[in-house]
């Protein structure tokens, strides 16, 4: 699945080709998807899309009509081709732009999402929900530290859960926690202020160097411009149970909290 620093890369290397374009067309070719893909998106039509942003995993386009909410689901990604391009198995819906080129959603699963709002208050209701952004100084100690007292749901579930902070995923919570020297299955109550200053400066770290270097690798995931990111081979614990923990030696530990995959170190988190 696609975490925040995918969608931000993809938001990254699709805006310069959607900022300050016209939507000549809208195309939706597999309405079916997480939820239908209404009518009214065909309003995008003759419309000049002014800015794009990221909203935890969505997407946002702004126009002076109304604001188009993506989602890339499981195992989607968007692509900004020639508009002449032969469309691909899994294309389910496409804006042609004035420049010649087309975004494209291509979803093989189709858990994702084509919205259309007319006002951002209506967006609002989908997004309400919500948690801060992780990178943003309304995320800090202070406030994990009081979102999990009397908390005893595991530490790694805690910092996923997206009302209490959004895209942090699974490769990026295990990263965090190694580096942060905490088990992951430590009930989120029994943390110190000391240790979530940790943590959070580290959740910072991850994602950042994974927007950075480009988003990490998938098989489901590509960049706009067709090329994947390279974050994954710098993983330290994310995939490598079994492997030997790069900061001590020991044998890495896996297992299953809340049916997702887990690796830790015995020795290096407590």
């Amino acid at each position: 699945m696609p975490e925040l620093p995918e969608v931000e890369v993809t938001r990254m290397g699709i805006s310069p080709h959607l900022i300050g374009h016209k939507v000549n067309k809208v195309a939706v070719y597999n309405a079916k998807m997480r939820w239908p893909i209404p009518d009214e998106i065909a309003e995008l039509s003759g419309q000049v899309i002014e800015k794009v942003e990221r909203r935890a995993k969505y997407l946002l386009l702004y126009c002076s009509s109304g604001i188009a909410l993506l989602h890339l689901g499981m195992s989607g990604k968007l692509c900004v081709v020639a508009s002449h391009t032969p469309r691909q198995k899994h294309d389910h819906f496409e804006l042609f732009l004035d420049s010649n080129q087309s975004l494209r959603l291509n979803d093989p699963r189709r858990f994702g999402a084509v919205l259309w709002f007319h006002q951002l208050k209506e967006a609002d209701q989908v997004l309400a929900h919500l948690g801060p952004e992780p990178l943003t100084d309304e995320f800090d100690a202070a406030y994990l530290h009081q979102k999990a007292q009397k908390r005893q749901t595991a530490i790694k579930t805690f910092i996923m859960d997206n009302k209490v902070v959004v895209g942090v995923g699974n490769i990026y919570a295990n990263e965090s926690l190694f580096m942060s020297g905490i088990h992951p299955k430590k009930p989120a109550g029994k943390i110190s202020l000391k240790k979530y200053q940790l943590l959070v400066e580290n959740i910072k770290q991850v994602l950042a160097k994974a927007i950075k270097q480009g988003g990490t690798t998938l098989k489901d995931f590509t960049q706009a411009d067709g090329k994947p990111g390279y974050f994954a081979q710098e993983l330290m614990v994310y995939g490598r149970a079994g492997e030997k923990c790069r900061q001590c030696g020991s044998e890495l530990s896996g297992l299953m909290i809340a049916q997702r995959a887990t690796v830790y170190c015995k020795k290096c988190q407590r």
